[in-house]
């Protein structure tokens, strides 16, 4: 694996406030570790171990994405539906930011008959052939193409389990990240003091709850993965 560096700047984890923990009555004990004090009743997670994990991290999806390989990005919760849907489009990754539907990789062949119907649906509609149909049935039929829209929208375009599942939340997304525990998907998750660090392949000590502490996480992930593409591009070429 190449070795890179990716610029992670303390004062700015800082200034993001990827530090700041949950109230003390709150936290998970396996967090110790990663928990540097406790001020004003909420714990501080290191920083230092956090910068470590994330150019783990960084370094990680570079490699997979120098080699082509496919990523899913998720986070469902309402504040950071949008900056998950924005940074996986901008790195060309997979997404789901809105409602996790049960048993979406561990039952991959349903999963992958509902895609292609939304993709038919799709093709349908560019082609016109929703003009030919009774205005009833041109309803249901856009109706239905909202909700797969609203829910497979981001992941229209899988076309196989990915290689790396990334999460901005544990306790939100656990079922889906069970799944990946449970097929053997690597995984990379931001883990607050709440949370169980032994679950995901990596786990990032960070703030979940914040936008600015996501946003700085998803940011090097997302450039790390950006740069990997560019020089898988440059090898095909």
């Amino acid at each position: 694996m190449e070795r890179k560096y990716w610029n992670i700047n303390l004062e700015e984890m800082i200034k993001a406030g990827v530090h700041l923990g949950h109230d003390f009555q709150k936290w998970n004990p396996r967090m110790a570790p990663y928990i540097s004090a406790k001020r004003k009743g909420i714990h501080i997670t290191n920083l230092t171990i956090t910068a470590r994990f994330l150019s783990e991290a960084c370094d990680l999806v570079f490699d997979a994405a120098s080699k082509g390989k496919t990523f899913l990005i998720v986070g469902t919760k309402k504040k950071v539906s949008n900056l998950v849907a924005s940074a996986a489009t901008r790195a060309r990754c997979h997404y789901v930011h809105k409602k996790w539907l049960g048993g979406m990789l561990t039952n991959w062949p349903t999963t992958e008959k509902r895609l292609q119907k939304f993709r038919n649906l799709r093709a349908e509609q560019k082609m016109g052939k929703f003009k030919r149909l009774p205005k009833r049935d041109v309803a249901k039929l856009k109706r239905k193409l909202s909700i797969f829209q609203k829910y497979l929208g981001g992941v229209k375009y899988m076309t196989g389990l990915p290689d790396i599942v990334i999460f901005v939340d544990q306790k939100e997304e656990y079922t889906a990240l069970r799944e990946c525990v449970i097929l053997g998907i690597p995984t990379i998750c931001l883990i607050d003091t709440n949370c169980d660090p032994d679950i995901a392949d990596i786990s990032i000590p960070a703030n979940d709850d914040t936008l600015t502490s996501i946003q700085f996480i998803l940011t090097k992930l997302v450039s790390a993965i950006c740069e990997g593409r560019s020089n898988y591009i440059s090898r095909a070429i």
